[in-house]
């Protein structure tokens, strides 16, 4: 076996090429008799007959029972202490109207941070005092309408946000939950962009400011102080971060409740999944017992109860449970400083469905979907089909060499965050979504036509609507 050079250190050279590392695909997925990747019973050549590519699949069961096991392993962790525990779904991560169902219907709330999240929501029927409202500008009417429609707790990112919400209960005539999101400034292991309590920030107030700014919410009579709010960050693996925010932040907490009630702790989310067999993530019972374990000694040092606990897990809920689906175009072998080749693999998407890999450096996997192959494992990248160079998919994997024109590619774990950064680069629709279950699938969210992206145009004669811009669903 050779190991072609150019392949990063983390990527082992595979036994099988075709293998589905099962940390990494969702739990429904194998391969089929005829060797076709199969996720939740529909095998990926089906999905393609009925609603083509790019294409983003959900496995329903996947996600649903992530949200549960997640719901359990901090009801669970916690009970000891007698504290109760609520998850919000992060909806940023990927929203629609029936995976809000799905959430709320499997015991977890929703967390919103815009007018458009807002609206799926509403468009799904919850219950408006199930969500949060998070976001560090929040415009004037998406703060009106939150307090109007009874939002059970809305996030104050900054000062200026007390007096604004504040008025709008009063003006509403209600009193109005929040929460104060605090920079603890613990550095997350992540991305640059991806930590979120870090000094020179955005994102909330920092600690030292804490005090002042809940004596001005309680000032307030028309707002209620929930407590504190933490967010350190994405894709974290371990729990030593968010223990040691939790520590920061139950000493201001401890000290709030001299002054009136502080019911509970938001722990906020960012617990990280696997992308590559080369990831390693904790089950999310052991980091629901650390952090148990940390609040319920910390809380035993400063002499106070254990708070009500609230996370806000997104992608730790949805992204394992999605694939991406891609046909290959063009197959091309480009040599390396005259010493390595890396075989190019253009699919038809690319940047516009997954910006996380130009965004972040992201890795990914991919499998071929249509078939399996004996053929000799080669390093490959999968590349999009935008003009730009830095447009890839997956950096490096190793697929069979005979991989062609034709043939269908599979990346997983691509539910968080692909479709919900998607964009309409080079006049691309964006892709259909489409859930899978006990061997059957259905549109979730429609493919975008180009008559959609036309018709948004004032240029566009309105006579040339009688012509078929029909697609796949």
């Amino acid at each position: 076996m050779t190991v072609n050079p150019l392949a990063p250190g983390w990527l082992a050279h595979p036994d099988d090429a075709n293998a589905l590392a099962p940390a990494v695909w969702p739990a429904n997925a194998d391969r089929a008799g005829s060797g076709a990747l199969r996720i939740a019973g529909v095998t990926a050549p089906a999905l393609h007959a009925a609603y083509g590519t790019p294409l983003y699949v959900v496995d329903e069961e996947a996600a649903r029972d992530r949200a549960a096991r997640i719901r359990d392993a901090f009801a669970d962790a916690f009970a000891s202490s007698g504290a109760r525990t609520t998850v919000y779904y992060a909806g940023k991560a990927f929203l629609t109207i029936e995976v809000a169902r799905w959430m709320v219907d499997d015991g977890l709330n929703l967390d919103v941070c815009s007018g458009g999240e807002l609206a799926v929501a509403l468009a799904a029927d919850i219950d408006p005092h199930r969500l949060g409202f998070h976001g560090n500008n929040k415009s004037l009417a998406e703060i009106d309408q939150a307090v109007e429609l009874g939002v059970g707790a809305i996030v104050l990112d900054s000062v200026v946000e007390i007096d604004r919400v504040a008025q709008a209960a009063t003006r509403h005539g209600r009193v109005q939950n929040v929460r104060l999101r605090i920079n603890s400034g613990v550095h997350a292991s992540t991305h640059e962009y991806l930590a979120t309590a870090r000094e020179d920030q955005k994102f909330g107030i920092p600690l030292a400011d804490a005090a002042a700014a809940v004596a001005a919410i309680r000032a307030q009579p028309s707002l209620r102080f929930l407590g504190l709010h933490s967010h350190i960050g994405s894709q974290i693996f371990e729990s030593a971060g968010f223990a040691e925010a939790a520590r920061r932040l139950l000493e201001v907490h401890a000290t709030l409740l001299e002054g009136g009630e502080v019911p509970e702790l938001n722990l906020g989310g960012g617990f990280g999944i696997a992308y590559t067999g080369a990831d390693e993530v904790a089950p999310i019972e052991r980091l629901a017992t650390e952090l148990a374990e940390v609040v319920g000694s910390e809380c035993a040092r400063l002499g106070i109860p254990v708070p009500a606990i609230a996370i806000e897990p997104g992608r730790a809920i949805i992204g394992p449970a999605g694939v991406t689906l891609y046909e290959v175009g063009t197959v091309k072998d480009v040599t390396v400083d005259d010493t390595a080749v890396r075989r190019y693999v253009s699919v038809d998407g690319g940047m516009s469905d997954n910006l996380r890999t130009a965004l972040y450096k992201a890795d990914y996997s991919v499998r071929i979907a249509n078939r399996v192959s004996d053929a000799d494992p080669a390093l490959v990248r999968i590349a999009g089909k935008h003009c730009e160079s830095g447009d890839i998919v997956v950096q490096a994997d190793y697929l069979p060499g005979d991989v062609r024109p034709g043939d269908l590619l599979a990346v997983p774990a691509t539910g968080a965050y692909c479709w919900s950064l998607s964009s309409n680069y080079n006049y691309l629709g964006r892709p259909a979504v489409v859930a899978v279950r006990d061997g059957r699938s259905r549109v979730l969210v429609r493919r975008e036509t180009e008559f959609d992206l036309l018709r948004r145009d004032s240029g566009y004669s309105s006579s040339a609507e009688d012509i078929d811009h029909s697609t796949r669903p």
